[in-house]
């Protein structure tokens, strides 16, 4: 019976123990660091029961089972945190969109033949991207100039 007792008040140390160590680290810290926390655990629990006669030789994290509702709770936060990043990643694709827009307006309106050629080249774009041949008007001024010749 004293031996039950020794080993319920061990395992009861043991629990506390690792439950309030556990309490300080993040899943991933437990997972990564299952042999630190083993060690650390061994030497709480050898000075705990040392007074006892008792001599902690091993001490192994095998296994982290976690309750379902903190495994949905972890799930949710993992997903609203990916959520943030890639709202993130869209901000800053808009930003270096609207800058690279803004540069590009900059260099239009220092020179008006820059427009026209944009427009022009976009118009070759479109025609060999579609296989066909546009035609757009031309104002009658411009047909003047070469009828005159």
């Amino acid at each position: 019976s004293t031996q039950s007792t020794g080993t319920s008040t061990v395992g009861d140390i043991t629990l506390i123990d690792f439950r309030n160590m556990l309490g300080t680290k993040s899943l991933a810290e437990i997972l990564a660091d299952r042999e630190e926390i083993s060690m650390a655990m061994q030497k709480i629990l050898d000075e705990a029961t040392d007074p006892w006669g008792v001599l902690v030789e091993r001490v192994e994290v095998k296994d982290v089972r976690l309750p379902q509702n903190l495994q949905r709770a972890m799930a949710a936060e993992a997903e609203a945190h990916r959520d943030a990043k890639a709202k993130v990643i869209a901000a800053e694709g808009e930003l270096n969109a609207s800058k690279a827009l803004k540069e590009a307006a900059d260099v239009i309106n220092d020179s008006p033949a820059a427009l026209q050629l944009r427009y022009l080249q976009t118009l070759g774009t479109i025609a060999a991207e579609r296989n066909s041949t546009i035609l757009f008007p031309m104002p009658i001024d411009m047909m003047k100039a070469f009828a005159d010749r």
